[in-house]
């Protein structure tokens, strides 16, 4: 089994930052793209940030945060982050974590989901 733990969300005030982490763990061989997806009260999951890998780190975002948000990750960690800069009032929403895995023994590639961290953003 594997478990994607995300942690760093909270109430902060518009204009400032948070980061947010997710630990993968669990029968891991290798673990492909990673993402975040965000999911505001009475709308749709939508994608936020995405980094493929292992080794080729190319990012996309969601042009609402282009500029302002970074995904990185540390393959040794087994870890993805997101930073997120000059928060805005509708950035408010609980954050997910994605990971395509392959797992031990089997090799089968499979998608995992974080529990999600809550993040507002208010004054």
């Amino acid at each position: 089994q594997v478990q994607l733990v995300e942690s760093g969300g909270g109430l902060v005030q518009p204009g400032e930052s948070l980061r947010l982490s997710c630990v993968a763990s669990g029968s891991i061989f290798s673990i492909s793209a990673m993402g975040w997806y965000r999911q505001a009260p009475g709308k749709q999951r939508e994608l936020v940030a995405i980094i493929t890998g292992p080794s080729n780190r190319s990012a996309g975002y969601a042009d609402s945060v282009k500029g302002r948000f970074t995904i990185s990750r540390d393959n040794a960690k087994g870890t993805v982050y997101l930073q997120m800069n000059s928060l805005k009032p509708e950035d408010t929403a609980v954050y997910y974590c994605n990971a395509a895995v392959i797992i031990m023994p089997t090799l089968r590639k499979n998608d995992y989901w974080g529990q999600g961290t809550r993040v507002t953003v208010s004054s």
